[in-house]
């Protein structure tokens, strides 16, 4: 009879997973190819940052995934909520999808199809809510991203910018082209 193959999960990501990893167990490398998602930098996040995160209504980006290095979802979701400093009691901030969940919305239909057709048994993301200052659910606006970008800048804050830079030159987003031609910043990423 022959042995089961273990469960293959992914682990998406978009931002800083992918030059930073720190402690996730990740096969490398990063694939290019992860399913097409709207993501935007719209969230406030700590050290002044302008993170990537997911916003419905966004123009689709193709994301990046590599295979977890464990077969268990509770675990890989469990070490993603570590190393994004967030608790798994929260299921809105870490995503998950395996085969057989009903797929609710647009969002994890992208998924499921996408991670179907590469002989993915599960999924996992980051899925934080995007967000200005402390309110969450709120979209900001350009020119609050550009006010927050100029202020870490006179700060003499090195994260906002290395965040945005670092990230893939494939998430090119409306927000990112406005904030480089802004700055005068661009991609340096190395994937």
């Amino acid at each position: 009879m022959p042995s089961k193959r273990p469960t293959r999960i992914a682990c998406l990501g978009w931002g800083s997973l992918i030059w930073d990893p720190r402690e996730l167990p990740i096969r490398n490398p990063w694939f290019t190819d992860g399913p097409l998602l709207p993501i935007e930098f719209a969230r406030f996040s700590s050290c002044s940052r302008v993170t990537l995160v997911i916003v419905e209504g966004k123009p689709e980006i193709c994301s990046l995934w590599a295979v977890m290095n464990t077969d268990n979802l509770e675990d890989a979701a469990a070490q993603l909520a570590q190393r994004e400093g967030v608790t798994l009691n929260a299921k809105r901030d870490i995503g998950r999808w395996k085969i057989g969940d009903p797929c609710e919305d647009r969002i994890i239909q992208t998924i499921s199809s996408w991670a179907i057709a590469r002989d993915l048994d599960a999924v996992i993301w980051t899925a934080l809510a995007y967000k200005v200052k402390k309110e969450k659910d709120k979209i900001p606006r350009l020119d609050q991203i550009i006010a927050r970008l100029h202020d870490a800048e006179n700060k003499k804050l090195k994260k906002p910018r290395e965040y945005i830079e670092k990230a893939p030159p494939q998430i090119d987003t409306a927000y990112r082209r406005a904030i480089n031609k802004v700055f005068g910043w661009s991609c340096i990423s190395e994937i």
